[in-house]
């Protein structure tokens, strides 16, 4: 018994600081699963914000070109509108943008499609807005997949006046 008597609160000591510092282990592993939960969330919020920024640039020089390209009168065998041209030169400058600040495939594929087929009508093709809607909803629904991921967008259906 003389030996539990001086074994035992050693032991106990020994186990208090086993349990302690696991303790104390677990919760930085805890506190550091936090931290990088929150900094994927605070990376992904810019991420989302950055390419809003890129889309909306994108989205007003679009706009921009679909209006001339769609009310400017052609004359047949003219030289080239140069406000036009300037136009769809910024639209393809936004484009590399949305191509460098996009995640997915399908974004960079949707905007590019977009823009071929807006400058197609800037160039004289022949071209009305239905024509550009599709390419237009593709590239809304892949930019919407880029900044949400796994989220179902609204169809809009109850947004629609009657």
């Amino acid at each position: 018994m003389g030996s539990w008597g001086a074994l035992g609160p050693a032991l106990l000591s020994l186990a208090g600081v086993v349990l302690g510092a696991g303790g104390s282990l677990f919760g930085q592993y805890l506190v550091s699963r936090a931290s990088t939960r929150q900094l994927e969330i605070e990376e992904s919020a810019a991420h989302r914000a950055e390419l809003k920024n890129v889309i909306l640039k994108f989205l007003r020089i679009a706009s921009q070109v679909e209006k001339a390209a769609l009310t400017l009168p052609r004359a047949g065998g003219s030289a080239a509108d140069p406000v036009i041209d300037r136009l769809v030169d910024d639209l393809w400058l936004a484009q590399a943008e949305i191509d460098l600040s996009a995640r997915s495939e399908p974004l960079r594929g949707a905007a590019y499609r977009y823009a071929a087929r807006l400058a197609e009508a800037a160039r004289g093709e022949p071209a009305d807005v239905s024509a550009l809607r599709g390419p237009q909803v593709q590239f809304f629904d892949a930019a919407y997949d880029d900044m949400w991921p796994g989220q179902r967008r609204a169809t809009g259906d109850s947004l629609m006046p009657r």
